[in-house]
């Protein structure tokens, strides 16, 4: 692929990105925790994705810390810049799944199980994330 079709890919993928961060805060203003959960999860998996394919790779499954991971071997200039945020990562990763499916959980529901602290804690970190993934960008 050109230069500029892998730009202007990974600039798709941002953008949905920071909408998904975008949505997660109205879900969370809207005591949907769960929900925001997942979307900021959402977020930061697409935020990495959109340097996968910056980079011409294709990137695959839907772990965050994963996808850090796995720069290694597509390029290690950004793996090196991006994988200060494994712990960002890994908190997300967590709420991939069972924020989605009333069986996630034994005897619970995701809007049952999930807090407003949960939220608010995803937010920040896929916050951080978007916000490494937008330094790598303008270097």
């Amino acid at each position: 692929m050109s230069v500029e079709k892998n730009r202007r890919g990974a600039v798709r993928w941002f953008k949905t990105s920071q909408g998904d961060l975008e949505s997660a805060v109205i879900l969370l203003e809207n005591n949907r925790y769960a929900h925001s959960c997942f979307h900021s999860q959402k977020a930061g998996e697409k935020a990495i994705k959109s340097v996968w394919y910056l980079l011409d790779a294709d990137p695959w499954g839907h772990s965050i810390k994963k996808l850090i991971q796995g720069l290694e071997q597509v390029d290690l200039k950004a793996h090196n810049k991006l994988k200060t945020l494994g712990k960002c990562a890994v908190l997300l990763d967590r709420f991939y799944i069972t924020t989605r499916y009333p069986n996630g959980l034994p005897e619970l529901t995701p809007e049952e199980a999930y807090l407003e602290e949960d939220a608010k804690s995803c937010i920040e970190n896929a916050d951080r994330i978007l916000k490494a993934v937008d330094r790598f960008y303008r270097r």
